[in-house]
């Protein structure tokens, strides 16, 4: 496993975890939103998240846990880079 950049790691802040998807298009950035729903929706751990053209910026936080970082949260994360480096590689 590759460590990214500090600029693309996943930043803890806040009690959620933080991070910002850059994409080449708008149309890839729903994309890859797209993709990312039913991994989600799988897990039962849903992201706050937001698009603006290209970017896609990600806050995980368990509210169930009282707004705290928790391992679902690490675990949505790993998920959401491996569905990202899919799209970097295609």
């Amino acid at each position: 496993m590759s460590v990214e950049p500090p600029e693309k790691a996943w930043t803890e802040a806040a009690n959620a975890l933080h991070k910002v998807f850059e994409f080449e298009s708008f149309g890839q950035a729903l994309a890859f939103m797209s993709s990312a729903a039913p991994l989600i929706e799988a897990m039962n751990h849903h992201p706050e998240w937001t698009n603006v053209y290209n970017r896609v910026t990600v806050r995980l936080t368990t509210h169930d846990a009282g707004h705290k970082v928790t391992d679902l949260d690490h675990q949505l994360a790993q998920v959401l880079d491996e569905q990202y480096a899919r799209f970097q590689m295609g």
